[in-house]
C-alpha cells in the first residue's frame, strides 16, 4: 500500500464513488421493493400514480394486485423476466420522458392481462366460453375473438376510462393506507 501510485489511489477512489453512487440510487430508487408485489412500487414513479389511484379505488382493490393482473402467472422465471423486461422499459421511457400521456398497454402486456383475466376469473369465462357462439370466443388460447379483449367490454376494470397519467375520474387521489 505504501508505493501505491497516484494513478492507483484515483482510481480506488473513483471505485468508492461509483460503489457509494450506486448504493444511493439503489435506495432513493426504492428498488428492492420492485422485487415485491406491493401496488405501492408501481407508484415509486410518479407517471403511475393515476393507474394506482383508479385500481385502488376499484372492486380489483380488494383482490388483485398490479402483479397478479400484469405479470405472468406461470412461474417465477417467467415472471422475473418480464419485470425486468417491463421495467427496464418503463425506466427508459420515464427517465427520457419519451412516453405517451395517454397511457397504453404493450401488446406482451394485452397478452399477459388477458391471459390473467380468464385465469383469475375461470368460473365466468368457461361459462361463457361454452356459450362462445353467442358472444366470445374462448377457443384461441389468447381469449381473443377478431383481437377482441375481456376490456373491450369492460373498459372500466379496473383503471376507469381515463387513460391521461395527470387526470383521474372524479379528481380521485390515491388513498394512504395505515
Amino acid at each position: 500500500m505504501k508505493n501505491m501510485s497516484a494513478l492507483q489511489k484515483i482510481a480506488i477512489f473513483a471505485f468508492l464513488v461509483a460503489i457509494g453512487f450506486a448504493i444511493y440510487l439503489i435506495i432513493t430508487a426504492k428498488a428492492f421493493s420492485y422485487l415485491s408485489k406491493d401496488p405501492k412500487a408501481c407508484i415509486n414513479c410518479h407517471v403511475m400514480n393515476t393507474s394506482y389511484a383508479t385500481w385502488q379505488h376499484s372492486s380489483h382493490a380488494q383482490r388483485a394486485t398490479c402483479v397478479e393482473c400484469h405479470l405472468p402467472t406461470d412461474g417465477v422465471v417467467n415472471k422475473y423476466m418480464a419485470k425486468a423486461r417491463d421495467g427496464f422499459n418503463h425506466t427508459v421511457a420515464f427517465t427520457l420522458n419519451t412516453y405517451d400521456h395517454a397511457m397504453r398497454i404493450s401488446d406482451d402486456g394485452a397478452k399477459r392481462v388477458q391471459a390473467n383475466c380468464i385465469s383469475c376469473h375461470n368460473s365466468v369465462t368457461s361459462t361463457i366460453g361454452a356459450n362462445a357462439d353467442k358472444y366470445h370466443n374462448f377457443d384461441d388460447a389468447s381469449g381473443v375473438e377478431n383481437g377482441r379483449k375481456c376490456w373491450s367490454c369492460h373498459r372500466d376494470v379496473p383503471h376507469g376510462r381515463v387513460r391521461g397519467i395527470t387526470t383521474v375520474p372524479n379528481n380521485l387521489g390515491v388513498k394512504e393506507v395505515k
